[in-house]
C-alpha cells in the first residue's frame, strides 16, 4: 500500500500518547453500536478535537450545498419516479441503442423471439406457441410512430403482455387506460394481471367494450386479491382478445392507486425526506433534449431515444412534472439549458415557461448554460474556440426574458480546468456562477495491482485534494478583472462511480464515507462553492427502485443526516487524529497529502443554541476515540447522536434488506464541556448539542 500513517505535529504526538494512558475508561463511558461490544483497547485510534464556537467564519452555509440532481438515465425517472409501471407504453421499435438493447435482450433472452413475431421490446406474446398474430402498424397510430394489430383466432384467446413488478407491499388497486382501434369482430378487449409465464392463472382482470372503430381511450382497474401476489415477484400485464376480434392498440399506461399525479409516493417521500432545497434538471440528456417534446397533453407526447444514455425517453415526465416534483419535496428547480443542439431562442422560450408557472412566476431561477459542454461525448459541443461566444449568446436571450435569472456557465473538473475556464472568464459578465463537476471512477488509479484497502482510502482523501484545487480555481477566478469578486463556483454534479459493487461505489457504505467527507468539504469552502448537486436525487447516490422497492442507498443516509441538521455556521476546529498521505491514488488526483483518518466539521444553527458536529472516520479498521474540547458554547446533558455504520464498506441497502444500512441513535458522554464518543472504522457520525442556559 502506498500511503503512510502518521500523527500530526510533535506535541499534538505527546499529548495524544498521554491520553492513550487515560483511554481504558472510555469503556465505562462509551455505548454500543448496532448491538456490537465495544472493541478492544488495541484497537482503538484516539483523538482530540478542539472546538472554539466563539470563532464562527464569515460566511453561512447556504442550504443551497445540499442540492441534488435529476436526470433521465437509468430507472431515474422512467421505472423510477415516475410510477407507471409499463415500459416502451406507446409500443415503438428503435428506442434503445445497440449496446442498450444487447443489455436488455442479455437480461430476458426470450425478447429476440418475441420481437421476430413484430412485438416491440418489452412486449411478449401471451402464447409463443401461436406464433405470427401480431403486426406493427406505421400509418394508423395514436401516439408517436407505431401501434400494434392483434389479431384474434376462433376459439382461443390472443394478446400481448409485459413482465411487471407491482408495489403490492404497497397497495394492492391499479389504475390504466390504452388507446384502441377495433378492426373487425367481436368489441370485447380483456385487461388481467397473470402469473408470470403462466397465462391460464388470473389474478385479476377487467373486460372492456370497444364503442368505436376510431381511437378511443379506454380505462380499467384492476384489483388484486390479498393473498394473489407476493412483494418482488414478477406477474404478467395482459392485453387480449378473444374469437375473431383484431384490434389496433396505442398508448398504454398502468399506475398503482397511490400514485401521486404519475409519480411513485415512496419515491416523493423519501425525496422530501432529505430536505434538498434545489433540484437539477440536467446532465449530458440535456445537450439533444427540446423541451417542447415533454409538454402538453402526455398521452400525445412522443416516444423517441434518450440520445445520451441510449434509452427510451417516452416524454411523460416533462417540464410540468419535474417543477410538480420540486413543489412536492419543497425545492427549487436548477434547469441546464441544451447548447448543444438547441438555440438562444428555444432556451429562453423554456426560461419563460418555467417562470410563467413557478412560485410567485418572478423569475430569478438559477440556470445553466449547457452541461459539460468540454466534451466530445456532449451532443453538439462547441469547443473551446467556440463555448465562450455561445455562452454569451444563450445568456443575452435568457436575460432578455428574465433579467433577474441566475445563470451558470459550463466550467472545467476541478483536475483539469485552467484553459477552458480561462476563455470563459474572459465573458464574465454573462454569468454568475462557473460550474465544475467531480464524477470519479474509484477503481482508476495509478499504483499497479492495488488492495481494495488502498482503493478505499485513496477515495476517501479525494475531497482533501479537491478542496485544494477549488481553492485554486477560485484563485484563477479572482484573477480576472472581470470575475473578481462576482463570479463562484458551482458544483453541480458529484459522484463516486465504479463499475464493481465490492469497492467504494455511490450505492455502498463506503460511497456514505466518501459523500460525507465531501459534504464536510463543502461546508468548509461554502464561501465559494454556494451550490452543489448529489448526483443524483434519484438512483445513483440517492433513492433507488428495484422490482417496485424504493429504497435508499447509504450515501441517501448520510446525505440526510447532513442536510436536515440545522447547521447554518461553521465554528473553528482543530483535530489532532493520526493521518495518512496517497501516492499513485486516483487518475484525476493522485497525490494526496495530510489525509486525517477523522474528519470533524462543527457548525451552530442561526439561533447559536445548537451546535452540530459533523464527524467521518475514514479508517477501515480501528475506531476512534474522539475526545471534543468546546468553549465558547456550554452543552447540556442531554444529547442526541446517529452513526451510519457497516461491517463491511462493500455492503449496500437492496429491494431484498431495504434498511440493512440506516443511521441508529447512540449515545456520547458529556463532562462539563468534554464531549467523549466511539466512532466505529468507516463510519459517519452527527452529534447534535444544545446550548445549556
Amino acid at each position: 500500500m502506498k500511503y503512510r500513517s502518521r500523527l500530526g505535529a510533535p506535541d499534538i504526538v505527546k499529548s495524544v500518547i498521554l491520553w492513550l494512558g487515560s483511554v481504558c475508561f472510555l469503556s465505562l463511558l462509551l455505548t454500543q453500536c448496532r448491538g456490537q461490544s465495544l472493541p478492544s483497547q488495541a484497537t482503538y485510534d484516539v483523538a482530540k478535537v478542539e472546538i472554539d464556537a466563539s470563532k464562527q467564519a464569515a460566511y453561512k452555509i447556504p442550504r443551497t450545498i445540499f442540492g441534488t440532481f435529476l436526470e433521465p438515465i437509468g430507472n431515474s425517472t422512467y421505472g423510477g419516479l415516475w410510477a407507471d409501471v409499463l415500459e416502451n407504453p406507446s409500443l415503438e421499435e428503435g428506442l434503445w441503442s445497440a449496446a442498450e438493447l444487447k443489455k436488455v435482450l442479455d437480461r430476458e433472452p426470450q425478447l429476440v423471439r418475441a420481437s421476430e413475431l413484430g412485438l416491440p421490446i418489452p412486449w411478449e406474446p401471451l402464447f409463443y406457441e401461436q406464433q405470427n398474430r401480431y403486426a406493427p402498424q406505421w400509418t394508423d397510430t395514436f401516439n408517436s410512430f407505431r401501434s400494434l394489430q392483434i389479431m384474434g383466432l376462433p376459439e382461443t384467446e390472443v394478446g400481448i403482455r409485459q413482465k411487471v413488478y407491482l408495489p403490492v407491499h404497497r397497495i394492492p388497486g391499479y389504475s390504466g387506460s390504452l388507446y384502441a382501434k377495433l378492426l373487425s369482430g367481436s368489441r370485447a378487449l380483456h385487461v388481467s394481471i397473470r402469473q408470470r409465464n403462466h397465462p391460464e392463472v388470473t389474478l385479476a382482470k377487467s373486460s372492456i367494450t370497444l364503442n368505436s372503430t376510431d381511437w378511443t381511450r379506454y380505462e380499467f382497474h384492476l384489483g388484486l386479491p390479498p393473498v394473489g401476489l407476493k412483494k418482488l415477484e414478477p406477474s404478467d400485464f395482459v392485453i387480449s382478445v378473444e374469437g375473431d376480434t383484431t384490434i389496433l392498440v396505442d398508448q398504454i399506461s398502468l399506475l398503482p392507486d397511490d400514485n401521486v399525479d404519475g409519480m411513485d409516493l415512496d419515491m416523493i417521500s423519501m425525496s422530501r425526506a432529505m430536505k434538498s432545497p434545489i433540484v437539477r434538471f440536467g446532465g449530458n440528456f440535456t445537450s439533444a433534449y427540446h423541451w417542447r417534446d415533454g409538454i402538453g397533453p402526455r398521452e400525445k407526447r412522443v416516444s423517441m431515444t434518450n440520445v445520451a444514455w441510449g434509452i427510451p425517453e417516452y416524454n411523460t415526465f416533462g417540464t410540468d412534472e419535474f417543477l410538480h416534483f420540486c413543489e412536492l419535496i419543497g425545492a427549487r428547480p436548477q434547469v441546464a439549458l441544451n447548447l448543444g443542439t438547441g438555440t438562444p431562442e428555444e432556451a429562453a422560450g423554456w426560461v419563460r415557461y418555467i417562470d410563467d408557472r413557478w412560485g410567485t412566476k418572478s423569475g430569478g431561477l438559477t440556470w445553466e448554460l449547457g452541461n459539460e459542454l468540454w466534451g466530445k461525448f456532449q451532443v453538439g459541443y462547441p469547443g473551446l474556440q467556440r463555448v465562450a461566444e455561445r455562452t454569451r449568446t444563450f445568456s443575452d436571450a435568457v436575460r432578455r426574458v428574465d433579467p433577474t435569472a441566475v445563470l451558470i456557465a459550463t466550467g472545467g473538473d476541478a483536475d483539469s480546468y485552467r484553459d477552458w475556464n480561462s476563455e470563459q472568464l474572459q465573458n464574465a459578465s454573462a454569468f454568475n456562477y462557473l460550474s465544475t463537476h467531480f464524477v470519479v471512477t474509484t477503481t482508476a488509479v495509478q499504483k499497479a495491482a492495488p488492495s481494495p484497502d488502498f482503493i478505499a482510502l485513496a477515495n476517501f482523501a479525494l475531497p482533501v485534494g479537491l478542496q485544494a484545487k477549488l481553492r485554486e480555481m477560485y484563485g484563477q477566478i479572482q484573477s480576472h478583472p472581470q470575475s473578481r469578486d462576482k463570479v463562484k463556483i458551482a458544483f453541480t454534479e458529484w459522484l463516486f462511480w465504479a463499475q464493481g459493487d465490492t469497492v467504494v461505489r455511490y450505492d455502498t457504505m463506503g460511497g456514505a464515507v466518501a459523500a460525507a467527507g465531501f459534504l464536510n468539504m463543502l461546508m468548509r469552502n461554502a464561501d465559494i462553492v454556494p451550490i452543489s448537486d448529489m448526483t443524483g436525487i434519484i438512483f445513483f447516490g440517492g433513492i433507488q427502485k428495484e422490482r417496485s422497492k424504493v429504497f435508499g442507498t447509504p450515501a441517501y443516509w448520510a446525505f440526510r443526516m447532513f442536510a436536515n441538521a440545522p447547521a447554518t455556521t461553521v465554528v473553528e476546529t482543530h483535530v489532532a487524529s493520526a493521518e495518512y498521505s496517497v501516492e499513485e491514488g486516483s487518475t484525476r488526483l493522485p497525490r494526496i497529502e495530510r489525509v486525517p483518518y477523522l474528519d470533524v466539521v462543527a457548525a451552530l444553527d442561526d439561533s447559536k443554541e445548537t451546535l452540530t458536529l459533523f464527524c467521518v472516520n475514514r479508517h477501515l479498521t480501528r475506531d476512534v476515540s474522539a475526545e471534543f474540547s468546546i468553549s465558547g458554547f456550554h452543552p447540556l446533558s442531554e444529547s442526541s447522536a446517529q452513526t451510519l455504520f457497516a461491517p463491511s464498506i462493500s455492503m449496500k441497502n437492496d429491494e431484498t434488506d431495504p434498511e440493512g444500512i440506516r443511521p441508529v441513535d447512540v449515545s456520547v458522554t458529556l463532562n462539563k464541556d468534554t464531549v467523549r464518543a466511539l466512532l466505529r472504522p468507516a463510519s459517519v457520525t452527527v452529534v447534535t448539542l444544545r446550548r445549556a442556559r
